[in-house]
């Protein structure tokens, strides 16, 4: 059963279609009353009068109305009209966690941040006493404010047993897209990321949603599915007797203890995996506490790196001490003066994202004219032009995906990292320009006709010309010291530059 868009439903106004399944379609609609967009999923009405669909239907309504919590879709309303049975929901702008899954595994800060959030929102869901059963990529959606869970139309609510422990009413066996309805007997859920138990048929708790968890987090690690085969089958066969290779096998730098994070999630017995989502949680925040730990307390260098990096260093160090002393001395020629704090407003329409967003710090042009800085509006991420002079700010078309901005030495460009690639935007106008690959870039400065950056989160800094080129290094990463060189920065001389490791000249590396 297919709306057309300006179909009324209560005082909803049908807009474009956003998606369809099993239990429905889903479409955009505009809520006359309040003047805001709204996700609107309708059960088709040949549909409505089979008791067991609908009970289904009104069991998803209830489930997500009694779960307030930030990573959880919110559910607005529900409603009927001429046999339509429909629920209203918040409309999420940003993409599923199974379509950003389609260009490759998730960034390490991507997946902590995310991973830590699904496992909140899964913890609030059981001990709501609401087990999930279909947790996989397509039911969670990556917004601006973070990840959200969605669809529980497969949720059952659950028993409590004599023993304490908690129950779904029902089992169910595989059901498929295509399959009216779930028949008794069958699983519910999507084969590659169901738990052991629930392929087998057997009674599931909250440990099964567990199980899917660490599926979704192998995936968002390697890129790769937990459980593969050619067929249903043969995925059974894998979930049931086989163990995914190690994350760290497919990804060599990724932190060990995720690997036991995830494998203990991937327990084919639940008994041996985590209990409860909240212990995943923690754990996953731990990770993220440490890793930013370790990057700002480094371990002391070896001899043999101090001989090679540090003592050549120590001229440009001078330099750079001597620029600090005389900073500092300007600063205390009065300090009986007031303490001035400034700040740059943005438009109430935009989000202004940091470097813990995944946005990057602003940037001011070399002259002072003008900032460049990472935001989203309308759900969609880019870069924004900040004039010092009048305050004026404008989007800058061709940056959508746009993040750590830099300027040129001239001010009359801006590089910045998207589509995973390193790109070049005249301020003037005109298409960005690609200018080497960079697959999770962590910051770019640019000198001259040289551009300075590190191409992934692991990696070495590279130089490239500012017309773009093959990238060359010019440092070595010590994988027994330092794990990554990160935010390499241009001094004002233009030809040395100083990064959280490193400090050298362009010309001949460090």
């Amino acid at each position: 059963m297919t709306i057309a868009p300006g179909t009324t439903l209560g005082p909803y106004e049908i807009g474009t279609t956003l998606g369809a399944g099993g239990m429905g379609e889903v479409y955009r609609a505009r809520d006359t009353r309040l003047g805001r967009d709204v996700a609107i999923k309708i059960l088709p009405k040949e549909m409505s009068a089979d008791p067991v669909r609908k009970q289904r239907f009104d069991r998803e309504a209830k489930t997500i109305s009694s779960l307030n919590h930030p990573h959880i879709c919110v559910l607005h309303d529900v409603g009927s009209q001429d046999g339509v049975d429909y629920l209203v929901m918040e409309c999420m702008e940003g993409e599923t966690l199974a379509k950003r899954l389609e260009k490759g595994a998730l960034v390490l800060e991507q997946v902590l941040k995310y991973g830590a959030q699904i496992a909140d929102a899964l913890d609030k869901a059981h001990r709501s006493g609401v087990v999930h059963r279909d947790l996989k990529p397509g039911n969670i959606m990556l917004t601006p404010t973070g990840a959200k869970l969605l669809d529980f139309g497969l949720a059952k609510p659950a028993v409590q047993l004599v023993s304490g422990a908690t129950l779904t009413v029902a089992t169910l066996t595989a059901a498929t897209q295509t399959d009216p309805v779930t028949h008794e007997g069958m699983i519910v859920g999507t084969f590659q990321y169901m738990s052991p138990e629930q392929v087998e048929g057997k009674d599931l708790d909250w440990r099964s949603d567990i199980f899917s968890l660490g599926a979704v987090l192998y995936e968002m690690v390697t890129g790769k599915r937990a459980f593969e085969g050619k067929s249903q089958l043969s995925v059974a066969s894998a979930i049931l007797e086989k163990e995914p290779a190690p994350i760290t096998v497919v990804k060599p730098l990724a932190p060990p203890v995720l690997d036991h994070v995830i494998r203990k999630c991937l327990a084919k017995i639940p008994d041996d995996r985590w209990q409860s989502a909240a212990d995943i949680k923690h754990e996953i925040s731990w990770i993220s506490q440490s890793s930013a730990e370790a990057l700002a307390f480094s371990p002391p260098p070896k001899k043999a790196f101090r001989n090679k990096v540090l003592v050549p260093a120590l001229r440009t160090l001078a330099l750079i001490g001597a620029g600090v002393a005389g900073i500092l001395l300007l600063g205390r020629r009065d300090t009986s003066g007031p303490v001035i704090r400034a700040s740059i407003n943005v438009p109430p329409e935009v989000t202004l994202l940091t470097l813990g967003d995944q946005g990057g710090a602003p940037a001011i042009s070399h002259d002072g004219s003008n900032l460049v800085f990472t935001g989203v509006t309308n759900g969609k991420q880019m870069l924004f032009l900040r004039s010092m002079e009048n305050a004026t700010v404008k989007a800058l078309p061709g940056t959508e995906g746009g993040k750590f901005p830099f300027w040129s030495p001239d001010g009359k460009s801006i590089g910045f990292f998207a589509d995973q690639q390193l790109k070049r935007l005249e301020v003037a106008g005109g298409p960005a320009t690609s200018l080497a690959a960079a697959t999770d870039a962590r910051g770019g400065t640019w000198a001259g006709d040289t551009i300075l950056f590190t191409p992934y989160i692991y990696e070495a800094i590279y130089r490239v010309p500012a017309s773009g080129g093959k990238p060359t290094p010019v440092t070595t990463v010590d994988r027994s010291q330092y794990s990554t060189h990160r935010w390499p920065h241009f001094l004002p001389d233009g030809k040395h530059w100083w990064s959280g490791i490193f400090m050298g000249s362009p010309a001949n590396g460090v």
